[in-house]
């Protein structure tokens, strides 16, 4: 426990008094007149000073598995096998063995920087890189840094403030390189439905949706959880996402919930899978699927089969939506904002401002013309 060495003063209007504990400084205020005034303001102080923090002995690495074990009940399987991950191979390896009072910002600092440096600081970790971690993979660490002291300091552990800290990724940490599919390897998405099985080329089930993610610029989970009911003539409501652990959620981020009209290209997609649904007799209800046959990992490998058969070099499903939006680049921004559900610098006008009725259409039109373009160059 800290003890006050010194008392409140007046400022002319009001008692102030400054006191710091375990490098945190705060004041503490009153605005009635004379010793009353004084008193109330150092019983304050003298209050925050005495709120002791829960054993500071206990070293960085044991609360962490507190922190874990709050995160698993918590939150979903994805953000709780990030946050694991990070820990595992950069936060602990570098400050799991320091007492939670020597825990400083320095110290947090330390591991971003050599996390950038380093790659996987985990001794047994089974994936090492000899390359720098890339801008977002240092913002995922700072991220699970941040979390975890909010955490911490709402428990009693520290009393370092998260938004105090000051924690700066590398300047060296690049974005890393997107790939996406060139107008050859793009006819060939938009002309072939077939793919190699044992020797013979077949139907590939999923085509239609390799073209709908292309087309609409959905992330993978939120074509996976598209329902019927979610389509009104050529309206799509995109409300959830099915992740890899086959959980439904939200989505990425506030802007993820959003609607979009279809693009000619997205529109003749959707027609030749409710195509197939009524082939396969599948039962047509709200609550149907859209693409039945698929999780995500089952339609990534699906998706990778397809790219071997038919030459199409090799990008990820992901890379499909950074496809659509090289493809919309001439999009006015807040458009673009719109269609994909990006949550950068949406701010006041992208959080209170409603779309025209009519710019939905416009916008459609204008990727028809952007898709049009591409694929009869």
């Amino acid at each position: 426990m800290t003890t006050r060495t010194n008392s409140a003063k007046w400022t002319g209007t009001r008692w102030r008094i400054d006191v710091q504990k375990d490098g945190q400084r705060k004041s503490f205020y009153s605005s009635k007149t004379g010793r009353t005034g004084q008193r109330e303001a150092n019983a304050k102080a003298d209050k925050w000073l005495e709120t002791g923090v829960a054993p500071t002995s206990m070293r960085v690495g044991a609360v962490w598995e507190l922190y874990l074990k709050d995160v698993r009940a918590t939150t979903g399987t994805s953000n709780y096998d990030r946050t694991y991950k990070n820990g595992k191979n950069y936060i602990l390896p570098v400050v799991g063995h320091l007492k939670m009072c020597k825990l400083t910002e320095g110290k947090l600092q330390d591991v971003l920087n050599l996390s950038y440096k380093n790659g996987n600081l985990n001794p047994d970790g089974e994936r090492r890189s000899t390359e720098p971690l890339s801008k977002k993979t240092m913002q995922g660490i700072r991220s699970t840094e941040t979390g975890f002291m909010k955490w911490a300091r709402k428990q009693g552990y520290t009393t370092l403030h998260e938004k105090m800290l000051d924690l700066e990724v590398p300047k060296g940490a690049r974005t890393k390189e997107k790939h996406i599919l060139q107008p050859e390897s793009l006819r060939v998405l938009f002309s072939t439905e077939t793919c190699l099985f044992r020797g013979k080329l077949i139907f590939d089930d999923n085509i239609y949706c390799y073209r709908f993610i292309v087309a609409s610029g959905l992330r993978p989970g939120e074509a996976v959880g598209l329902r019927l009911g979610d389509f009104t003539g050529r309206r799509v409501d995109i409300s959830r996402s099915i992740n890899r652990y086959n959980e439904t959620t939200k989505g990425k981020n506030e802007n993820a919930v959003r609607y979009i009209e279809m693009n000619d290209k997205a529109y003749e997609a959707y027609m030749g899978q409710l195509y197939l649904l009524q082939a396969w007799r599948v039962p047509r209800t709200p609550d149907t699927p859209l693409f039945p046959l698929v999780n995500q990992q089952s339609l990534y490998n699906h998706w990778r089969h397809y790219q071997e058969t038919n030459g199409i070099p090799h990008i990820s499903l992901y890379e499909l939506r950074h496809t659509f939006v090289s493809i919309a680049q001439d999009l006015p921004d807040g458009k673009l904002k719109a269609l994909v559900g990006h949550s950068k610098n949406m701010d006041t006008r992208g959080t209170y401002a409603h779309r025209i009725e009519g710019q939905a259409h416009e916008t459609a039109t204008a990727m028809t013309a952007a898709f049009d373009k591409v694929l009869n160059a």
